[in-house]
């Protein structure tokens, strides 16, 4: 579990080596969001699973030129980037909120990894619950 949230472990996968022009934005987006180092940039939002707000648009695109050796990179390239995963239904934009958006991690599971079942931290939480009334515990592998 990162940042106190629980989002699944496929969603940090390990780094992409430096340079390497194979990364997708989505994840060096939570490549950022789960580094203490760039809290100042971008960070999750309290209280909404999946939302993050960038709070230094110029810097966040900056990184990703450099990361995908792409030295003209600005926001304005970078939005359009993010706008690109609107219609995948992987991201989308929270309205009347500046630089605020919001993961749909059930339809990047969907996208990335189709056998997985993904669940809200409420649905994780009520699943451990429900488990233990039964006489299970979080360590009983059945």
């Amino acid at each position: 579990m990162k940042s106190g949230l629980a989002f699944p472990d496929w969603a940090y996968k390990p780094e992409s080596s430096p340079g390497s022009r194979q990364i997708q934005l989505w994840h060096f987006i939570l490549e950022l969001l789960q580094k203490e180092e760039f809290r100042h940039v971008i960070a999750w939002q309290q209280g909404e699973y999946g939302e993050f707000v960038i709070k230094d648009p110029d810097e966040v695109a900056r990184l990703w030129g450099r990361r995908k050796c792409k030295p003209q990179m600005n926001y304005d390239k970078l939005s359009r980037a993010l706008r690109y995963y609107y219609n995948k239904r992987i991201l989308h934009k929270t309205k009347g909120k500046r630089f605020t958006y919001k993961f749909n991690f059930s339809k990047l599971i969907v996208v990335n990894y189709p056998a997985w079942e993904v669940q809200s931290p409420q649905e994780a939480q009520s699943s451990e619950l429900s488990g233990e009334q039964r006489g299970e515990t979080a360590s009983d592998p059945n």
